[in-house]
């Protein structure tokens, strides 16, 4: 049984159960904090990280500038009580839900989780979140806490290995045209079984299925906001044709493009 990670809703448990000593400590130090305690100001200038909480509903009940300026929002009382149907497009939204709901069924964090948004000029920005489940008092879950972090501004902290940055910096400019994934392991200057498993463990999936989300998240993009025939957006992406177009998308999307188009 995997170990689990424990969080209260104050922010005051441990991830791994300390001695009793300390453990008594710390608590008598969180107990005695005013709600409006110093975390909230650290979480508030922590560099290039967006922070949440939700509680059983799924509705936002803490976040830290970072998040709340990315969604839009003046404030932090503006996000309150709001939730990610409300913030994000519906596929966007769909994804995050059903993260937040196994976490919170399981009770076990999902870590590194690859999420793609799309800047102003067309390009994917690469977010990797981290999802932990909250525990009450009692030890039942009582919400999911989350970090998300990009790609682009940490890629030290992200990237294990130097390498891999050279061939995901191509990627992210070259998703639209025909890559194999020889190529990719070519700039990164590694053999292609090596390549694969370095990749695999920084990203949690392989460069081929990393491209294809890519290329997956760009034609949602590029049905929101135009009129383009769904056969064009396929080949304009770097998908053979429309067919293996259609089939990608419903293996990553759960429905056809053309479903999608209309609003799923």
């Amino acid at each position: 049984m995997p170990e689990r990670d424990y969080f209260y809703h104050e922010l005051a448990s441990p991830v791994k159960a300390l001695p009793d000593s300390d453990s008594t400590l710390k608590a008598a130090f969180f107990d005695a904090m005013s709600p409006a305690s110093q975390i909230s100001v650290v979480l508030d200038h922590l560099p290039d990280v967006a922070f949440f909480v939700k509680d059983r509903e799924f509705r936002l009940v803490a976040a830290n500038r970072n998040f709340w300026e990315r969604v839009g929002c003046h404030s932090e009382s503006d996000l309150m009580g709001r939730n990610d149907f409300d913030l994000f497009p519906p596929h966007l939204a769909e994804n995050f839900r059903r993260d937040d709901e196994e976490v919170m069924a399981t009770g076990v964090a999902k870590l590194k989780i690859i999420e793609l948004f799309f800047n102003r000029q067309g390009l994917p920005d690469w977010y990797f979140t981290n999802k932990f489940p909250v525990f009450g008092k009692g030890g039942e879950v009582i919400g999911v806490l989350g970090t998300v972090q990009s790609y682009e501004r940490s890629r030290a902290a992200m990237t294990p290995h130097v390498q891999l940055d050279r061939a995901v910096a191509w990627l992210r400019d070259h998703f639209r045209e025909p890559i194999a994934v020889t190529e990719l392991a070519r700039i990164a200057g590694m053999s292609l079984r090596q390549f694969n498993r370095r990749f695999r463990e920084a990203f949690g999936t392989n460069p081929r299925d990393f491209l294809i989300k890519t290329r997956v998240q760009a034609a949602c993009e590029a049905m929101r906001n135009t009129e383009s025939p769904i056969a064009e957006i396929a080949v304009d992406l770097g998908f053979y044709d429309q067919s293996s177009f259609t089939q990608h998308f419903r293996r990553h999307m759960g429905m056809t493009p053309l479903q999608y188009r209309k609003g799923g």
